[in-house]
């Protein structure tokens, strides 16, 4: 993930080097690309030249088969950046049949390597090809052709030396969507400049660029944030979703779809915004718009930039809000690192729940 180092909570050059659509080029993830699997071998005409053998029959090999396309699954890859200049995968021909009956050489198979977390969908049927969400899964998306027959094949009492072969079948060709789908247990979302940058970089190793303005992030960041019990959980910061980002407005319909996987999600509501209800409201009316049972997860509810806000004004926004979800809210400051452990206990608690089938 494109990430810049810098304290939490400090303010930044608005482009610290870097134009935010160059960083925004380095997290690619739809992707469409053609795939071939490779064309059989011909099949080959032949006839047996033994010693003492006068008559000899035919002995022409098969063609081998086509090599196939393969996709793998790795945790190396963050992005489908790699499929943004190259389109076209085809896999090796098979080698043509042999004398005596030889069969040719089988083509090698093209593996391609692809994020852990990526949709596969054939584009002209629409099919989901595959959904590969574990490091070295594998998905076989063409497969190659069959070798020809060789003349021995149709060697027959009517035709006992025949002087044809037949040839290799083409490859399986498909074009591909792929689509990434971050793997990250917990989301943080909200609305622009909410603190969610802040809260990752506080909680995890992640450095993601921080400033004091609207749509600082560009690309979703991860970090590991360690349990008590020392094994990592991925957070994920989804970059601030607006009104009508279902519809395509803004940035946050490109990343709608890295909150499908999660299985618990961290809404932040700024407190140094006029309202933080209505804040609240509009990000909730985006999860309720896109759909795919966002709105059914498990949410945990948290005002941030406390350190931005009197205590009592503080308090009395998180009654409001309180009433308004019927649920608890935190109050907190990811810049003093208050109320940290208690968002986090409650992040720990919901994971303990069993996790029902990621879409």
């Amino acid at each position: 993930m494109s990430a810049q180092p810098g304290a939490a909570g400090a303010e930044t050059n608005r482009y610290d080097g870097i134009e935010p659509e160059t960083e925004a080029m380095q997290f690619i993830d739809r992707a469409e690309i053609q795939v071939e699997g490779g064309r059989g071998g011909d099949g080959m005409v032949a006839y047996r030249r033994e010693k003492y053998v006068p008559a000899g029959g035919p002995a022409g090999g098969d063609g081998g088969r086509g090599g196939a396309v393969v996709l793998v699954a790795t945790e190396n890859l963050q992005t489908l950046l790699d499929f943004k200049y190259r389109h076209l995968f085809k896999a090796d021909d098979g080698g043509k049949g042999g004398p005596k009956n030889k069969t040719g050489a089988q083509g090698a198979d093209l593996q391609i390597a692809v994020p852990a977390g990526t949709v596969v969908q054939d584009q002209d049927t629409g099919t989901i090809l595959g959904d590969l969400t574990r490091a070295d899964e594998r998905l076989v998306v063409a497969v190659g052709g069959r070798g020809g027959h060789g003349n021995t094949h149709f060697a027959s009492n009517q035709n006992r030396a025949p002087d044809f072969a037949t040839e290799g079948r083409l490859g399986q060709q498909r074009t591909l969507l792929l689509e990434l789908k971050l793997l990250a247990e917990v989301g943080i979302i909200g609305l622009p400049n909410a603190g969610k940058s802040t809260l990752i970089s506080v909680l995890s190793a992640a450095r993601p660029r921080i400033a004091d303005y609207p749509f600082t992030t560009l690309v979703p960041n991860l970090g590991v944030v360690r349990r008590p019990t020392g094994d990592g959980v991925v957070f994920a910061d989804i970059p601030g979703l607006i009104e009508g980002a279902h519809q395509g407005v803004g940035l946050g319909h490109e990343f709608l779809r890295h909150i499908e996987r999660t299985r618990v999600l961290i809404h932040l509501v700024a407190l140094d915004r006029p309202d933080p209800l209505a804040d609240y409201c509009t990000v909730r009316a985006e999860l309720e718009r896109y759909g795919r049972g966002l709105t059914a997860k498990p949410q945990i509810l948290a005002l941030s930039k406390a350190d931005l806000c009197p205590p009592d004004a503080a308090g009395d926004w998180q009654s409001r809000l309180a009433e308004l979800t019927q649920s608890p809210v935190i109050v907190l400051s990811a810049a003093a690192h208050a109320n940290l452990d208690l968002l986090l206990g409650r992040v720990w608690g919901l994971l303990e729940v069993p996790a029902t089938v990621a879409t």
